[in-house]
């Protein structure tokens, strides 16, 4: 077959042998394998590769730096898509996107948004107890997080991240949100009146229950869900953002033994029977990695996507981290900041593009090495990268 790439996207796709227009540039690919670029569906571009008390104290412009390292480095692993489940990526995307720097495309979330005490609230014990006239906090300035407690604050904080360009909204669920869904349901609100949708952050099942019955539409996570709870996804069509989470040895950021650890390790245990309950009830499931806080975990990217193989066949792998992730991409609607389509190689859509030098079909670990084996990567019709020969 034969890729005709004009402009930023696709235009035909033809036998090899069909006649070839005059002054078109011809690449011989050799037999190897072309796919869509990749998409990670639950990323931190501004908290993957920078240590977590190096992002509590660092300049802001030292961490927007690192950001758009990382997404250089993101691109040359073959990411061409990312959502953005929370970090301040609206300036990196606006440059990315302009042409200043590679990278990805960016579908941000902003600051997600979590009650007092929540996964969002990165402030530190001195900061407590907060004054009703208290400055910010280090993560609200740096576009993190955005502490708000009750139906109103959450309204606000949510109008706030679409109004700066948020795509879909990430909620922190769990704690005090799981006892009362009515601040998850202004999220909602919010959300549907821009014409997108709410993620949230949940592991156990009456967490995912309650942002359900609230109106939430992707679950990212969803570790301990139990079988009633993946019954009741696939039957509201709810997505699952999940990811590979096992003790691969993969560096942790929290100390062997530590609370934060402890916790850690019980939720690796729920990865098996997650992805277990999500193929026996058909759940529409996005694959992302969640990398946080250590540039050596971003290197192993790719391995993190052939993992999957413990759960899930090479081409379902592949599908997922292309033309199903893209699915879920497509849910921001209106928000959406590019118009044509990822994840697909087709007429009119964005002629994001790998060749891989094999078969990924047959063998998905070729993806670990994408220095050797991604030969070719094209975004938005430009080459980042070209090694074939002449």
């Amino acid at each position: 077959m034969r890729v005709i790439v004009e402009g930023h996207t696709i235009k035909a796709i033809e036998p090899a042998d069909s006649p070839l227009l005059q002054n078109i540039r011809k690449i011989d690919c050799g037999g190897r394998t072309l796919t869509p670029g990749l998409i990670d569906a639950h990323y931190h571009i501004a908290m993957a590769s920078v240590p977590m008390m190096q992002l509590m104290t660092a300049d802001a412009g030292f961490i927007a730096i690192a950001a758009a390292e990382e997404a250089s480095r993101l691109l040359m692993r073959g990411f061409t898509s990312i959502r953005d489940m929370a970090g301040p990526s609206f300036g990196l995307k606006k440059a990315i996107d302009a042409g200043l720097v590679p990278g990805p495309r960016i579908w941000p979330s902003g600051a997600m948004i979590s009650q007092t005490s929540g996964h969002g609230d990165f402030r530190l014990p001195w900061e407590i107890p907060a004054s009703p006239n208290a400055p910010l906090s280090r993560g609200d300035v740096l576009g993190a997080g955005a502490i708000a407690d009750g139906p109103t604050e959450v309204l606000r904080r949510a109008r706030e991240q679409l109004m700066l360009g948020a795509s879909q909204l990430k909620l922190a669920a769990g704690g005090g949100v799981a006892s009362n869904y009515d601040p998850i349901d202004a999220a909602v609100d919010a959300a549907e009146n821009w014409g997108t949708y709410v993620a949230v952050h949940a592991y156990t099942p009456r967490a995912i229950q309650t942002a359900i019955r609230a109106g939430v539409r992707c679950i990212d996570h969803g570790q301990l869900m139990d079988d009633d709870t993946a019954k009741l996804m696939a039957d509201k069509g709810i997505w699952l953002s999940s990811q590979p989470f096992i003790d691969d040895g993969s560096d942790s950021a929290y100390a062997e033994g530590s609370p934060n650890r402890i916790k850690q390790l019980t939720m690796f245990k729920g990865t098996d029977t997650a992805y277990g309950l999500a193929k026996k009830h058909g759940l529409k499931t996005a694959w992302g990695t969640d990398i946080l806080f250590s540039a050596k975990n971003t290197e192993r990217h790719g391995a993190k996507l052939a993992l999957m193989a413990r759960w899930y066949a090479p081409g379902e792998i592949l599908r997922m981290a292309t033309g199903v992730n893209a699915e879920l991409l497509q849910m921001s609607g209106p928000r959406s900041p590019y118009p044509a389509a990822v994840g697909v190689i087709e007429p009119g859509a964005y002629a994001d593009l790998l060749l891989v030098d094999g078969d990924p079909l047959a063998k998905i670990n070729l993806l670990t090495e994408p220095d050797k084996n991604l030969v070719v990567i094209m975004k938005d019709g430009r080459f980042y990268k070209n090694t074939l020969p002449g």
